[in-house]
């Protein structure tokens, strides 16, 4: 197994991990990236959790990877709420990756997300990258986006097994997570020069981005 350790983000440690986000997701989703001023932003918001904020460091000390949470909630008709987690962005430098640092990041956030009381975990991705980790379509618990629908990228782990019981709720994505694609845009020119190009992971994450699921 690769040798890594798993501890805090610093404030030290931002630049760094902001260069190695952009890295991890340039020319991914889309050409280019944001995720890289998404991580900027996060840190400053009331629904970050900075317990939560991980990295994973080699022995020679670089950072090859990390990991964000920030609250969010699931909404019952009946106006009841539960306080939930996401995730994201989550990296692992391009050199690095298929190494299992995502999954030993994930894993070591799990237990910790466990210990300060959180029961579930809401996020949008890559089905292949988190069924194996235990997560599973939203509609199979009955939680749906403000518009009724289930994507199939929405995908939900009980960190606590039980604690959903097929009521219906909304999840409710924190503001932190909303940003001007022009400010990201403003904040990537701070950086070394990368070039957009088409790739066809592109067109795969389109196609889960815009997949739901029916009955």
């Amino acid at each position: 197994m690769f040798p890594i350790t798993i501890r805090n983000e610093t404030e030290s440690d931002f630049r760094e991990v902001e260069i190695l986000t952009r890295k991890a997701f340039w020319n991914v989703n889309v050409p280019g990236c944001d995720e890289h001023y998404l991580a900027h932003v996060l840190r400053d918001h009331e629904d970050f959790i900075p317990e939560l904020d991980l990295v994973a460091e080699t022995e020679d000390g670089e950072i090859v990877g990390n990991v964000m949470y920030t609250k969010a909630k699931l909404v019952e008709e009946s106006g009841a709420e539960l306080s939930i987690l996401t995730f994201g962005p989550i990296s692992v430098h391009p050199d690095y990756q298929r190494r299992g640092i995502s999954r030993r990041l994930l894993e070591f956030s799990f237990d910790r997300a466990i210990a300060l009381g959180y029961k579930v975990i809401v996020i949008f991705g890559n089905p292949d990258n988190y069924v194996s980790r235990g997560f599973k379509s939203c509609k199979k618990y009955n939680i749906c986006t403000a518009d009724g629908s289930y994507p199939a990228a929405m995908l939900v782990k009980e960190l606590v097994p039980g604690t959903l019981n097929g009521t219906k709720r909304v999840y409710r994505e924190s503001p932190a997570c909303e940003f001007e694609k022009a400010d990201a845009e403003k904040f990537d020119e701070q950086f070394e020069p990368m070039k957009k190009e088409f790739c066809p992971s592109q067109e795969e994450f389109y196609i889960h981005s815009h997949s739901i699921i029916r009955d």
